[in-house]
Formats: structure tokens, C-alpha cells, sequence
């Protein structure tokens, strides 16, 4: 809401509250505008604090490939180079996004863990997808970084979807990394 919308409001509100203390008769006023003074005047609050926060709106996307991802560390499926990686991303300024296969629960502590995996990595639930059982991952992954022109972290070449995503091609699309002497190392493009 405009501050100009929520001063004029709040005038008139004040207006109508010193109307029912002035002028004789109008005394049932206050019922009104002493409400409607109140309610504009937490308006004007909400609105200015509102504005000094300034959005944190990622102006860069990463999107992981979850299901591969899970396994740069040792090979065995686990969180901890999920978590290392969003966190580096995080560091550098990125969105993130993380799609894994419905399955993915299953591999990590045997049984489905779709909300539990976006606590876990400490993200909203929003920022996590599990897909559904017999749905291919790959797909919503590259349909998600075109949408959000993101770049993917994986491994994964995605060669089966290449016709249809061209991009996946293009150099700096697809991150790719793992873990050098049990330090985690991606090919981030700078900027």
C-alpha cells in the first residue's frame, strides 16, 4: 500500500475522531473513526518498517540435482554434500533450489522424507521438490533453471533431454563438482 494512501486515510480517521469531541451531536463518530484512526495508524507503521527492509530476492538461481548430488561425498547417498553445496551457494549469493527423486527418502533413511529433506537442509519447504513416484527428476530440474535462468549443480549431463533443452549444452549451465581430499569443489561461474 502507498504511505500517501495510508496518511491521507489515517487525516481523515483523525479528522472524524476530533469532529465527534467538537461539534455537539456528532459524538457517535468515534464509533468509526476512532477504530479507523487506529487501524490507519498500524497501517503507517506496517508500511514504513515494511519499506526499510530491503527484499532479499536472489537476483542468481541454483538448482540442484539433488539425487546426484547426494552422492559426491563417498559415493553413498547422503545429505552432507547437499548441505555443503547450498551452503557455498548460499555464500555466493544464490537462490536455491533442490529436486531429488521420489526415492531419495527411501535411499537416505529408508522411507519418504519430502518435507523432512527441506528441514534438514535447513530451507523452506517451498525450496525443496520430491517428485512424485514414477516422474522423472531430470525434466523439473531443467524446466526449473529455464524458468528461473539458473544454473544446475550435478553431475548428470542430462544427454536424454538434450533436444529439448538445448542449454544444457551451453558452457556454465551445468555446474559440476564433488570432493578433492574431503574438500567439496564446484565450477561455479563467476559473477
Amino acid at each position: 500500500m502507498k504511505i500517501t494512501v495510508v496518511i491521507l486515510l489515517l487525516t481523515i480517521s483523525l479528522l472524524g475522531v476530533t469532529a465527534s469531541y467538537v461539534l455537539p451531536g456528532w459524538r457517535d463518530l468515534i464509533l468509526i473513526a476512532g477504530p479507523s484512526a487506529f487501524a490507519a495508524f498500524i497501517l503507517l507503521v506496517w508500511t514504513v518498517v515494511r519499506r526499510r527492509k530491503p527484499s532479499k530476492v536472489p537476483s542468481k538461481w541454483g538448482i540442484l540435482d539433488g539425487s546426484n548430488v547426494m552422492h559426491w561425498k563417498d559415493g553413498a547417498p547422503g545429505l552432507q554434500a547437499v548441505q555443503d553445496v547450498v551452503i557455498a551457494l548460499q555464500r555466493r549469493g544464490y537462490g536455491i533450489g533442490v529436486v531429488f527423486d521420489a526415492n531419495a527418502g527411501y535411499l537416505l533413511t529408508g522411507r519418504y522424507q519430502h518435507d523432512k529433506l527441506a528441514l534438514r537442509l535447513s530451507l523452506p519447504r517451498d525450496n525443496v521438490l520430491v517428485v512424485h513416484k514414477g516422474e522423472p527428476a531430470d525434466p523439473r530440474i531443467l524446466t526449473m533453471a529455464r524458468d528461473m535462468g539458473a544454473v544446475v549443480v550435478t553431475n548428470d549431463r542430462y544427454r536424454d533431454w538434450d533436444a529439448q533443452f538445448p542449454e544444457v549444452r551451453k558452457p556454465g549451465h551445468l555446474v559440476r563438482g564433488g570432493y578433492r581430499d574431503g574438500t567439496l569443489w564446484r565450477d561455479l561461474p563467476d559473477g
